[in-house]
């Protein structure tokens, strides 16, 4: 206790630490400034990593449209939904295209290591999943998507708000040509 009493009197009576970062209201109010600072520099700093990556150019939600090709020679016009959320050097993406009487559910984890990609990927309404191997950067890839018993090449380009996706497949359904747009 004479410890603090000592302390208190070399102050002029007064605790330190209130010289420092006093009660009042404006101190208070520079100390909340500074932590919402931080807090937005290290959300902004974690945001900025995450769009700088390989697939980067890809973020975001997608839609557009094009046409089918199946097996008997037959073309059908499709509907087309992707979204991509890439993280860094990795990306999860989905892209679901519909017409009258078609429909599929496209899903996709990757990585992007240098110019190589690999990952895997499923078909929801067939219950179909694979490996997913290519090379590409910068919003333009070549890819095989493989299963037991199929195989897809895949060629997506993108330039802007305006990317197209190509699929050649060597089953039932032979491939697609979308055009999308952010």
């Amino acid at each position: 206790m004479e410890h603090l009493q000592a302390y208190r009197a070399a102050g002029g009576g007064k605790h330190r630490a209130n010289k420092l970062f006093g009660t009042n209201v404006l101190n208070r109010r520079l100390l909340m400034a500074a932590a919402v600072l931080f807090v937005t520099a290290v959300a902004g700093s974690t945001e900025s990593k995450a769009q700088a990556g390989p697939f980067a150019p890809l973020a975001g939600t997608w839609s557009g449209g094009g046409t089918v090709s199946l097996e008997d020679g037959s073309t059908e016009r499709i509907r087309c939904r992707a979204k991509y959320a890439p993280i860094g050097p990795t990306m999860e993406m989905s892209l679901t295209c519909a017409s009258d009487a078609y429909k599929f559910n496209l899903g996709a984890n990757v990585k992007a290591e240098g110019s190589a990609i690999s990952g895997s990927w499923s078909e929801s309404s067939r219950n179909i999943s694979g490996s997913l191997q290519g090379k590409g950067a910068g919003g333009n890839y070549e890819l095989v998507a493989a299963t037991a018993g199929f195989n897809a090449n895949i060629t997506l380009r993108t330039s802007g708000s305006k990317q197209s996706v190509t699929m050649r497949a060597d089953s039932q359904f032979r491939g697609a040509n979308i055009s999308l747009s952010k």
